[in-house]
């Protein structure tokens, strides 16, 4: 109801008397509880209906009764209802009433906000109980599956009533709760709104339903519902990320990855093992959703998506295993990789690292940490937003018409202060240095929308010929509640009061900056759906050319742009589309049959020139372009050519020779790499030979040659050369483990075992002694690498190596007995199965 609740207040003029509502709703602030309990659900849809001032509670209950018993045929014996203990409309049976308090039957949307009595219809699945004593709470008899709301207060922040101009309804009824009703179903997840994804689940983790136990029942309730949630986001256009909308996405692909792992589910239902097994689950849900929600099949990506990330991380393993072999190295799927699969395909981690484990391939987890703060750090640049306080808003702007835009004809006005507010509280008036937040009667200053930033400027408060009473500047303004425009500054002069007549001037020249550039942005996103763009993948160097030269040849033509307010139904008749994400109310401007609110140029020639200077993937599925246009392109073309007669004159070079003399000195510097490397090989080597006569000898019957120690400061590489020397100069079996601090806050370690070592993963067993040092690692059972970045806990965690080692290696010696019984008594059984065989050959 939370997009009604300006019409409820009075703030916002209702646009129908009245309203019915199918809402798709996501609720994720009881996750754990999903699959638990028979009615939970990541994802549900609530029908509605809304009166804005229309009707009211007689008629509301009234008609909630005829639509359970009549039309859905609901035994009206087996109905209750619930009211607050103050009503006395109701209009049903009076024996069937339950008369409840504050904390059950009267709903608020918030601390503040509109608010009033409501009654609930429960179902009583279990009438042979009596109705001596009945609790309606009693979620294994009863189920609340309708809410009336009577709206007719506004709560205020003392907590205190007052009634509001018009009484209005709210009410909601539960799709999946009448479903197991209707369909006479213990609980929701048995409703053919859930049942036959469960029963897909089942299939791919090869459980029978109905033959499964606790654990496993609820792990397929909780897929089942985590999939339909993703599926139905993913198809309103919530893509993974790492933040808002995205993390909830990410979150649930995560928790049903794992929890399918948890039931061992390692089939995509085409045959495929190890495949991406949601996609076949996601399919059956748009499968049951098509006839009802078109949009469903047509805009979910969910299963192309895994579908091409399952095959991203084929072929990263495949180069891995093929690169390692001709380089002769451990095989390891690169930080950057795991975080591409993480970032643009949904797979976590952890996941990556198990199949990459099972192909021997390790991951590169410190590489992978990286990456995951880099992008942290780039979401929270592009979400960084200065913060309106608009406190108790209700009150603030309840008295407050809409703010009327100047800004398209004029840059200048005059205007009314109707009300300042500081902290989130109005206020009459506000002195010098204090940060104040400005309702004007009217305005020039464009408020942030549309893809287009907020405008500066000053207020002032003129007292003679170029002397103010008081000065405010403008750093922001931001639209609220509606279309009012909240201006944000801070009082650089005098004092301003609610009332006063100021002069409202914007900051040309940062006003034309943005015109340029939001308009070149329309210009750009032109020439973008000429291309099959996909969001999951970056753009080519010659797309990139051509998006650029298609834009400064409309630039170059000068071609004149007319902006023009007109009724959002008439723009889009007329085949305007919608940008930038944006909600566009009554009238709205459209430029080259776009709608947009913003500011724009009326020549192209204005632009003057077009840049494109950068294009990254900021989230799961959401690409930026990043451009400079107008005195910016000036400022950064300047700046370039700047920093090349800089680069020209180190390299004493003309500036078409650049590139062929910082090559040059690339194949020098890694020709000089190549031969430091060697050396320190062969110094890792010498260190290792000396250090060979310090192996330890574990066991009685086979005894083991161990051998853990400190490199010092030993590049990962050499180290890796080292352990390689001392497998083979130590007779199988053997066992290593070595150590090294090669740089600040750095640790490599690395783990190698013979054949002979029986029982033992090298990757494993080299993972937790990577935690210890602060990081983590892999490998095949022979042999193993790990980083860190605690160079202070190496020692602890060799010494922990070498006590868990030996600790492995004498419990593997002490269950050989064991083994060999049950070696000889598993003979013994195969010994007599065929005597059996060979007499019923023969018989026959």
């Amino acid at each position: 109801m939370l997009q009604f609740k300006p019409i409820f207040l009075g703030q916002v003029p209702r646009q129908v008397p009245r309203a019915t509502t199918a809402q798709r709703c996501i609720r994720t602030n009881d996750v754990e509880n999903v699959g638990r309990t028979t009615q939970h659900h990541t994802f549900f849809e609530m029908l509605g209906n809304f009166s804005f001032g229309d009707y009211f509670k007689e008629d509301a209950i009234q008609w909630a009764w005829e639509l359970s018993t009549l039309e859905f045929g609901l035994p009206a014996n087996r109905l209750w209802i619930s009211v607050f203990e103050e009503d006395n409309e109701m209009g049903v049976p009076v024996e069937r009433i339950k008369r409840m308090g504050e904390e059950d039957n009267f709903w608020t949307s918030g601390v503040t906000g509109p608010c009033g009595p409501c009654s609930e219809i429960y179902y009583d699945f279990h009438p042979e109980r009596g109705y001596a004593d009945i609790d309606l709470n009693d979620d294994t008899r009863f189920i609340e599956f309708y809410n009336l709301v009577c709206m007719e207060f506004n709560k205020k922040n003392d907590g205190s009533l007052e009634p509001l101009k018009q009484k209005n309804i709210d009410t909601g009824l539960g799709l999946e709760l009448m479903a197991c009703i209707l369909q006479k179903v213990s609980n929701n997840y048995e409703t053919d709104l859930i049942y036959p994804i469960i029963q897909k689940t089942s299939e791919l983790a090869k459980v029978p339903n109905d033959l499964a136990d606790d654990q496993s029942k609820l792990n397929l309730k909780i897929i089942g519902d985590h999939v339909r949630a993703v599926v139905y986001l993913i198809s309103d256009g919530v893509v993974p990320s790492n933040i808002g909308q995205g993390y909830v996405v990410r979150h649930l692909i995560r928790r049903a990855v794992l929890t399918g792992r948890m039931l061992g589910i390692k089939e995509d239902g085409q045959g495929n093992l190890e495949g991406a097994f949601l996609r076949a689950i996601a399919g059956k849900v748009i499968d049951m959703s098509t006839h009802i929600y078109p949009d469903v099949k047509n805009l979910n990506k969910f299963v192309q998506t895994l579908e091409r990330g399952e095959n991203f991380l084929d072929q990263m393993l495949v180069e891995s295993l093929s690169s390692a072999k001709e380089s002769g190295t451990v095989p390891c799927l690169s930080g950057k990789d795991a975080f591409l699969l993480y970032d643009t395909y949904e797979f976590p981690v952890e996941i990556t690292a198990e199949v990459a484990e099972e192909c021997g391939v390790s991951i590169d987890i410190n590489g992978f940490d990286i990456e995951m703060e880099n992008q942290r750090r780039q979401s929270q640049a592009a979400h960084s937003a200065v913060k309106l306080s608009l406190g108790n808003s209700a009150d603030v702007v309840k008295d407050v018409a809409d703010t009327k835009f100047l800004g398209y004809e004029t840059l200048s006005a005059t205007a009314v202060v109707e009300s300042l507010i500081v902290n989130g509280n109005p206020v009459l008036q506000v002195s010098e240095g204090s940060e104040v937040e400005v309702l004007l009667n009217r305005t020039p200053f464009y408020a942030e929308s549309g893809g287009q930033i907020g405008d500066h400027g000053f207020l002032y408060i003129p007292q003679g010929e170029n002397q103010y009473k008081a000065v405010m500047e403008i750093i922001d303004v931001q639209k609220s509640l509606g279309n009012i425009f909240v201006h944000k500054g801070t009082i650089r002069e005098g004092i301003l009061e609610v009332g006063k007549e100021v002069e409202a001037s914007v900051d040309a020249k940062l006003r034309q900056q943005a015109k340029v550039h939001h308009t070149a942005t329309h210009c750009c996103s032109l020439h973008l759906r000429k291309f099959d763009f996909n969001f999951h993948r970056p753009l080519t160097d010659s797309e990139l050319a051509e998006i650029e030269s298609l834009v400064n040849k409309w630039v170059g033509d000068a071609t004149p742009l007319q902006t023009k307010v007109m009724p959002l139904a008439d723009a889009k008749g007329a085949g305007a589309i919608a940008m930038f994400g944006e909600k566009y109310g009554e009238g709205v401007p459209g430029i080259s049959m776009e709608l947009c609110g913003g500011t724009h140029v009326s020549n192209t020639s204005e632009i003057r020139s077009f840049k494109i200077i950068s294009e990254q993937g900021i989230a799961s599925g959401i690409r930026r372009i990043e451009t400079v246009a107008g005195d910016a392109f000036i400022e950064y073309v300047n700046a370039r050519d700047y920093y090349m007669k800089q680069l020209c004159s180190t390299l004493k070079v003309k500036a078409e020779e650049v590139t062929n003399r910082v090559d040059n000195l690339l194949e020098e510097l890694r020709m000089t790499r190549n031969e430091v490397s060697t050396l320190r090989e062969k110094a890792a080597i010498y260190k290792a030979s000396i250090m060979a006569s310090k192996a330890i000898s574990v066991g009685t019957s086979q005894k083991v040659r161990v051998l853990v120690e400190s490199m010092e400061d030993t590049d990962a590489d050499s180290l890796k050369k080292a352990a390689e020397y001392l497998i083979e100069t130590l007779e199988d079996p053997a066992a290593v483990i070595l150590g090294s601090c090669p740089g600040d806050n750095k640790v490599s370690l690395v783990a190698a075992f013979t054949p002979g070592v029986l029982g033992m993963h090298a990757g494993k067993f080299i993972g937790p002694i990577g935690k210890f040092c602060g990081g983590g690692g892999g490998g095949n059972p022979n042999f193993a690498q790990a980083g860190g970045m605690k160079p202070e806990n190496l020692s602890n965690a060799l010494e922990k190596a070498q006590l868990d080692i030996i600790l492995n290696l004498s419990e593997m010696e002490s269950l050989k007995p064991q083994r060999l019984l049950s070696l000889k008594r598993f003979n013994y059984v195969v010994y007599a199965v065929c005597i059996v065989l060979v007499c019923f050959l023969c018989c026959s």
